[in-house]
């Protein structure tokens, strides 16, 4: 039986309405389950335990008949009227609907008109002429799906970092309670933050490895076994994910802990430091070179960092070990203290019910407050992004108001009130510069015409980042990770502009986007620019992406000076109030 939690209650109604829609079915019956799925989704209480026990009467949004679906649902974990809906379709017409710009009145007209049910038949029916024939789309559409398709098969069997941490956290948390683990953590590419990962990699230190490896494979939620053995075991997910466990006894552990962290690359060069010095490092210990001749004895390596230590260097944190500077710093002692979630005081773009947002002014207010945050921003959308109900001049004004008059009850948390603005085509701003000047702050992003070449994108930004009301810098490259990559632009000309303008660039921690790159962060740093921490929360949940972000930071060597929502609220709001021109 799957799992029964919140958040496979919301799939399934949201496949229903998916499934519905395929086949036609009354739009208001669609929006029914899809609202459903929102009400579930942000339900302040236990919602599954409520539709187990029926007690779901009396709330908005879920009518009689679906309380009945999900007291089944949450009983079970099966729905008998969702599987009856999923027969009708092939399996493989759910993987058209996860292409970029392929939704599902598309691809019902795909299966309809041409019988396509797989990305397979797709491709070659887009190769052959055949979808560009079909009404409503087109030669410049087929090209389109063949490269979503691309980016697809590019992308598929890999997982976003906030996806997989509920999984993560749950098998590491019951590896831990089991009699016969000593330690445990989860190591590879998680450990070191990385936003997207192909598989989760386990680590247990125990006298017991069968015993431990055959509970890793009867865990809840496995969908498959791949491999038993007496020290490694995989299993695969109901999700798909891959999980590896390799059990190794208490004296491996601190070896077997850095191996499996580090990047190929940084363990390379581990190694490679380690023969220098006459000694052997791998997954097991760290040894004189046979026949090598050393003037002191190797210490007993009890703790991971002490492999560091014996190497010279200092202990270097597992964000940072991809080979990128990270050696010669720890040689040097310049290693960053790296920021913490601690440090974290505040955040900015976040969205409401006023936008595209699914929380209004009010419980987004609340959210943060539950959080310890000492001050929000709110940015809803601006008017050029139609389809996300952004707002206009008078909309605009109306809000900054009603956030004007709510932080004025407010003795605990600063409501600060911005918009992000669109950088339209030509590098100007949605709204003119008097309404800008009323806001605390301004969030300019580019939400359109992501085609333009790298010179004209670039310029494009940069002009808008040169208006004096510009406060911060939205996911900079438009990427949406494991779906749409960054458009063309060159980081180098943006971070320096916004080192000389005064701009900030935010990390949007959203964890579809994680954009700036954390590969850029360093060289932003290093220039002075500051980053904001933002989630671009379009729901309360949305303010949890905060947690990944301070992750992705982290791997950006950044410190807590260098982010600017670490600062106190006193400073916040004296640094809101300093004209840009003088924050440089």
């Amino acid at each position: 039986m799957p799992e029964v939690t919140r958040d496979h209650l919301v799939a399934v109604l949201e496949e229903i309405a998916l499934l519905l829609e395929l086949k036609g079915e009354n739009p208001f019956k669609i929006r029914a389950y899809r609202n459903g799925a929102e009400v579930v989704r942000s339900f302040e209480g236990d919602i599954v335990a409520r539709a187990r026990e029926n007690d779901l009467k009396g709330i908005k949004g879920i009518g009689e008949a679906l309380q009945q679906k999900l007291h089944e649902l949450s009983s079970s974990g099966l729905l008998v009227f969702h599987e009856s809906l999923k027969s009708e379709f092939p399996e493989g017409l759910f993987e058209l609907l996860e292409l970029q710009g392929l939704g599902p009145k598309k691809v019902k007209l795909l299966y309809e008109e041409l019988s396509i049910s797989s990305l397979g038949g797709l491709k070659r029916a887009c190769a052959s002429g055949q979808v560009a024939e079909l009404q409503g789309f087109g030669a410049k559409s087929a090209e389109k799906i063949i490269s979503a398709i691309d980016t697809h098969e590019r992308f598929s069997g890999h997982y976003l970092l906030a996806e997989v941490a509920p999984d993560a956290e749950r098998i590491l948390q019951l590896l831990r309670q089991h009699s016969d683990v000593s330690r445990a953590e989860i190591a590879g590419s998680y450990r070191r933050g990385k936003e997207t990962l192909h598989d989760l990699d386990f680590l247990v230190a125990t006298r017991e490895p069968a015993v431990v490896a055959k509970f890793f494979t009867e865990l809840e939620g496995v969908r498959e076994i791949l491999a038993q053995g007496q020290t490694k075991s995989s299993i695969r997910l109901q999700n798909g994910l891959q999980c590896d466990l390799r059990a190794v006894s208490s004296k491996e552990w601190p070896f077997a802990l850095m191996y499996f962290t580090g990047s190929k690359e940084h363990n390379v060069e581990l190694r490679s430091r380690a023969l220098k010095q006459k000694l052997t490092l791998n997954e097991y210990h760290l040894h004189p070179v046979q026949g090598a001749e050393r003037d002191d004895p190797t210490p007993e390596i009890m703790e991971e960092a002490d492999i560091y230590t014996e190497l010279g260097l200092q202990h270097i944190e597992p964000a940072l070990r991809e080979n990128r500077g990270e050696f010669d710093a720890a040689s040097e002692g310049t290693l960053p203290r790296l920021v913490e979630q601690d440090n974290l005081r505040g955040t900015f773009h976040n969205h409401t019910t006023e936008s595209d947002g699914r929380s209004t002014l009010a419980e987004m207010v609340e959210g943060a407050r539950e959080l310890g945050l000492s001050y929000l921003g709110i940015s809803d959308h601006s008017k050029s992004t139609f389809q996300a109900n952004g707002l206009d001049e008078e909309r605009l004004l109306r809000q900054l108001e009603a956030i004007r008059v709510l932080n004025g009850t407010l003795d605990d948390l600063d409501l600060y009130a911005g918009n992000e603005v669109d950088i339209l085509r030509d590098g100007t701003l949605d709204f003119d510069d008097g309404i800008l000047a009323q806001l605390d702050y301004v969030v300019a992003s580019v939400h359109a015409s992501f085609s333009l070449p790298e010179e004209e994108m670039t310029k494009r930004i940069i002009r808008a980042m040169e208006n004096p009301h510009v406060t911060m810098l939205g996911h900079l490259s438009g990427r949406l990770l494991l779906r749409r990559d960054a458009y063309a632009v060159n980081h180098e000309k943006i971070i320096d502009c916004a080192a000389e303008t005064g701009t900030v660039i935010e990390l949007n921690c959203s964890s579809k986007r994680m954009d700036m790159d954390w590969s850029w962060w360093r060289r932003a740093r290093n220039k002075g620019v500051k980053c904001s921490l933002n989630p671009d929360a379009h729901h309360v949940d949305g303010l949890q992406d905060l947690h990944f972000g301070i992750r992705v930071a982290r791997k950006g060597w950044l410190r807590r000076e260098d982010i600017l929502n670490c600062l106190s609220a006193e400073d916040m709001r004296n640094w809101l109030q300093t004209p840009k021109a003088k924050r440089i």
